[in-house]
């Protein structure tokens, strides 16, 4: 069964500025997948990565080994 981006629980990135600056967006619930996509374009594709990935990549940027630019 696929499920469609739309029926996502998406929340927007902690680092957001407010002011619709770069933004992403995380949905949440997919217990082997983290879809990604630009809050300014929702209706825009989304990247799919792996959820063991991006607990690592989060990981990673909140230690500081990847800068925020």
């Amino acid at each position: 069964m696929t499920t469609s981006p739309d029926s996502y629980s998406w929340r927007k990135s902690s680092y957001s500025n407010g002011q619709g600056g770069d933004c992403i967006e995380v949905a949440d619930g997919l217990p082997a997948s983290v879809p990604v996509r630009d809050s300014k374009d929702p209706e825009g594709p989304a990247l799919t990565f792996p959820a063991r990935a991006w607990s690592a990549f989060v990981a990673d940027v909140k230690s500081g080994r990847i800068p925020l630019v």
